[in-house]
């Protein structure tokens, strides 16, 4: 039986490698991206596995890391 855990590890892989193929990401998309799963993953801890904290985090993550990513 395929558990909860394996099928949210088999969609990031799934994620990453489409997202490979997309060519060089610029420092605004990786600090973006950085952001957001950085986010996302201190929002489902902190909630304790909440969807919507773990949304939330991502979403939060992602304007985060594009403020810091930009050129100053």
């Amino acid at each position: 039986m395929i558990t909860r855990s394996m099928i949210s590890i088999i969609g990031a892989v799934a994620l990453a490698s489409a997202l490979a193929g997309c060519g060089t990401p610029s420092r605004q998309q990786v600090g973006i991206g950085t952001g957001a799963v950085v986010g996302g993953v201190a929002g489902h801890a902190i909630t304790g596995g909440s969807t919507l904290g773990t949304v939330g985090g991502a979403a939060a993550g992602g304007l985060i890391g594009n403020e810091v990513s930009k050129k100053k």
